[in-house]
C-alpha cells in the first residue's frame, strides 16, 4: 500500500490512528488495518464516561478472517461513540478515516500523541 495516510493523523504501531482537535481527540482504525481484517462484521464500543489508557485495549473489531484487540493511541475520556457501527460495522471498511471512526476522548495528555508515529513513517512501517 502506498504513502495514502491522512498527514493530519497520528498512528500507533497497533493500526489505531488518532485526529486531535484541541482538548478533544477522534480514533479510529487504518485503512491499512481494515484492508488486512477484512470484511468488518462487528465492532465492540467502550461505554461513554470510559477511561482509556495509552496503548491499553478498549474494544474488539472483529471481521470474517479475525477478533483483534482496539487499543488506544492515546489516554482519556471517552465523550462519544460511533453508535452507527452498531449497525452498520462495514463503515470502517468503507471509510476508515471518515465516517467509520470509532470513538472521540476528551485527551487527558497532548504530549502523548507525540510518542506515535505521523503519516510518513506509519507507511514505511507497513510497507513490508
Amino acid at each position: 500500500m502506498s504513502s495514502t495516510y491522512p498527514d493530519d493523523l497520528r498512528y500507533s504501531k497497533e493500526h489505531e490512528w488518532v485526529r486531535a482537535d484541541g482538548s478533544q481527540a477522534t480514533i479510529g482504525i487504518t485503512g491499512f488495518a481494515a484492508d488486512e481484517l477484512g470484511d468488518i462484521v462487528f465492532v465492540e464500543l467502550p461505554e461513554p464516561g470510559t477511561r482509556l489508557q495509552q496503548f491499553g485495549t478498549f474494544g474488539v473489531i472483529e471481521s470474517v478472517k479475525a477478533v483483534s484487540d482496539l487499543y488506544a493511541p492515546v489516554s482519556g475520556e471517552v465523550v462519544e461513540i460511533n453508535e452507527a457501527l452498531r449497525d452498520q460495522p462495514e463503515l470502517v471498511n468503507d471509510d476508515p478515516y471518515g465516517e467509520g471512526w470509532i470513538v472521540k476522548v476528551s485527551l487527558s495528555d497532548g504530549a502523548e500523541l507525540d510518542q506515535l508515529m505521523d503519516a510518513a513513517t506509519y507507511g514505511e512501517s507497513t510497507a513490508g
